[in-house]
C-alpha cells in the first residue's frame, strides 16, 4: 500500500444515478482506488449525477447533473480543467474516452498525466480529431477487453506499451447458483423441466447487434428438436416493435416472452430461471451479462467476433458462434440444451462459478488495476 498522500482526480459520466455497464465499471474503479489508496486525496467529478454521498476531508464530489443538458458538456469540461489547473493532481483518471480531450488540454497547461478507459464501441472507428490526439497523448489507456485493445492499436496506431487490458468485473455476491424460482415459473406459465433460453439486453434500434433477432430467427429450427423450448428476452427499448414483428412472422407467440424492464434486484432470478444464457452479439465491448450468467452456473453462448471472446475466455467458459450464422446458432443452442455440447465445464455449475470469479471477480480487477497504478505512483 502506498504511504504518500497523493491527490487524484477521478472523472466519471455517472456513478450513483444511472445503471449500465459503464456506470458499473466506473463504480468498481472508484471502489478499487479507495481500497488500494485509502490515504489519498480524491476529487470526484461526475457529469450526469445530481446527488452524491457526503464529502469527507479526503473525498470531494463535483456533479454536473444540475446543469441543463445543452450546457452540461461545456460546463463540465471547464470544471475539469479549472480544478486541474488549481489543484495539480498527480493523476487524472477518466472512465470514458469522451473526457480525454479535456485531459489533454489540462496536460498541455500543467503537465498532469492522465489515464482513460476504452470500453468498446466508444473506442472503435474513432474519427474525432481532438479525441484521436488526446488518445495519442494519454499516459495510459486501459481497454475493457483484448478485442478492444487490438482494435484501438490497429485503428489508431497507438503505442502498444501504453494500452493495457483491465477486463470488466461484476458483483459476484449478487449472482449465485439457485433453483428456478417458482414465482417466475408461475408468472410466465412455465414448467420447471422446460428448457429456457435467456437474453438480457437493451432492446435498442441502435444496438441491434446484440443478436436477439438471430435467436428469434433460429427458434423455429430449435423447436423442431426441442418442441417445448421457451425464449425469455429481458429488456426494454425502441426496437420492441421490430421484435414483435419477428415473433409474429415466425409464429412464436406461444414460446417467447418479452419481460420489459427488470430491476437489478430481480435480475438474478431470471438467470436462475434459464437453462442457457445466449447473446450472439457482434459488437460487444465485453459483456458483463456473460459473467453474471456464468456466476449463476449457467451455460452461456456469445458471438465470436467481439469482446464476448474475452468474457468466455475464447470458448473455455462457454460457446462462441458466428453471430451472423443462424444455422450455427440454432445447432449450438440445440446441442447445449440437449446436454451434448463438447465442453463439460458448461454442465458443472459450481466449477463455472468458481472459474469466472477467479478470472473476473472484483479481487482480480482490483489487483490488476493496483499493479498498473503502483508503477505510475512509483515514477511520480
Amino acid at each position: 500500500m502506498h504511504k504518500l498522500k497523493y491527490h487524484c482526480h477521478l472523472w466519471f459520466p455517472d456513478l450513483f444515478k444511472a445503471t449500465g455497464g459503464i456506470q458499473r465499471y466506473s463504480s468498481f474503479c472508484f471502489k478499487a482506488f479507495q481500497n488500494l489508496y485509502p490515504n489519498f486525496n480524491y476529487d470526484i467529478f461526475i457529469k450526469h449525477d445530481t446527488h452524491v454521498p457526503p464529502a469527507s476531508p479526503d473525498l470531494h464530489f463535483h456533479v454536473g447533473g444540475r446543469w441543463p443538458l445543452s450546457l452540461r458538456t461545456q460546463v463540465f469540461a471547464s470544471q475539469l480543467i479549472g480544478f486541474g489547473v488549481w489543484q495539480h493532481p498527480q493523476l487524472v483518471f477518466s472512465s470514458h474516452l469522451n473526457f480525454t480531450p479535456a485531459a489533454h488540454q489540462l496536460k498541455q497547461l500543467t503537465g498532469t498525466p492522465y489515464w482513460t478507459i476504452a470500453h468498446g464501441i466508444d473506442a472503435w472507428n474513432i474519427q474525432n480529431p481532438a479525441l484521436k490526439t488526446a488518445l495519442h497523448h494519454a499516459d495510459r489507456i486501459l481497454a475493457g477487453s483484448h478485442y478492444t485493445r487490438d482494435r484501438l492499436l490497429r485503428e489508431q496506431n497507438l503505442d502498444p506499451e501504453k494500452v493495457l487490458v483491465l477486463p470488466n468485473t461484476f458483483d459476484a455476491d449478487n449472482f449465485q447458483i439457485a433453483p428456478k424460482p417458482d414465482r417466475l415459473l408461475k408468472r410466465y406459465g412455465l414448467k420447471p423441466e422446460q428448457p429456457i433460453i435467456l437474453t438480457v439486453a437493451r432492446l435498442s434500434q441502435s444496438e441491434q447487434y446484440k443478436g436477439y433477432d438471430k435467436i428469434l430467427t433460429a427458434l423455429p429450427q430449435i423447436r423442431q428438436a426441442i418442441p417445448n423450448v421457451h425464449y425469455i428476452l429481458v429488456g426494454k427499448g425502441d426496437d420492441k416493435p421490430r421484435i414483435e414483428e419477428l415473433i409474429a412472422k415466425y409464429q412464436l407467440q406461444d414460446c417467447v416472452t418479452l419481460t420489459g424492464f427488470v430491476s437489478d434486484e430481480e435480475l438474478s432470478s431470471y438467470y436462475h430461471l434459464c437453462d442457457l444464457f445466449a447473446m450472439p452479439s457482434k459488437a460487444e465491448g465485453f459483456g458483463i451479462v456473460y459473467l453474471e450468467a456464468l456466476a449463476c452456473g449457467k451455460p452461456t453462448l456469445g458471438g465470436n467476433q467481439d469482446g464476448a471472446q474475452d468474457a468466455l475466455c475464447h470458448g473455455e467458459l462457454g460457446a462462441l458462434v458466428d453471430p451472423d450464422d443462424v444455422e450455427a446458432i440454432a445447432q449450438t443452442i440445440i446441442q447445449i440444451l440437449q446436454g451434448i455440447y463438447p465442453n463439460p465445464l458448461m454442465y458443472q455449475p459450481q466449477a463455472l462459478r468458481d472459474r469466472v470469479i477467479n478470472r473476473f471477480g472484483f479481487e482480480r480487477f482490483q489487483k490488476t488495476l493496483g499493479g498498473y497504478l503502483e508503477k505510475h505512483f512509483e515514477s511520480v
